[in-house]
């Protein structure tokens, strides 16, 4: 197997340090992975700016090739195009309900999301009677929820795009 394969390969055991559920495969930030003879250059794009787990993607990251005797590692930050949660796996967002966090749903207007019509699924009971509990979870980006049915409260992973 291609060194670049095992990189990939390696990388998904990187967790993402907010969601430790998730790889950093599965939210989605890394880029791109190349290989030349001087360095192995990682390109990522946080999920927002400012986000304070930026820090902790690239050291992981670094500490993580390091077990497999790579030393010679560059991560480097890509800002553009700007992350989005459509960049989250299919497999990613299983994860996100299994862990009691809803996945981001399709929202054509970001103003919906605080609509009373706008329908965020328990990610616990699947029941559809939900409502906003707040417009921030336990990070930025997320929103708090609760459920009507079971009457769990849950976080809400925010569409970015």
């Amino acid at each position: 197997m291609s060194l670049e394969k095992n990189i990939w390969k390696w990388l998904e055991k990187v967790p993402d340090p907010e969601i430790p559920v998730l790889s950093i495969l599965d939210l989605g930030v890394v880029r791109s992975v190349k290989v030349n003879d001087e360095e192995i250059l990682i390109e990522i794009t946080s999920t927002y700016s400012g986000c304070p787990a930026t820090d902790v993607f690239i050291a992981d990251i670094k500490s993580e090739l390091e077990k497999h005797n790579l030393t010679n590692v560059k991560v480097q930050m890509k800002y553009s195009p700007a992350w989005t949660t459509d960049w989250i796996t299919d497999k990613g967002r299983v994860k996100l309900k299994e862990f009691g966090i809803a996945p981001p749903v399709n929202e054509p207007d970001k103003s919906i999301l605080f609509a009373k019509s706008f329908v965020v699924p328990c990610p616990k009971c699947d029941s559809d009677e939900t409502h906003l509990v707040s417009q921030f979870g336990s990070t930025a980006c997320k929103a708090l929820y609760q459920c009507d049915s079971c009457q769990e409260p849950y976080d809400y992973f925010k569409c970015l795009r």
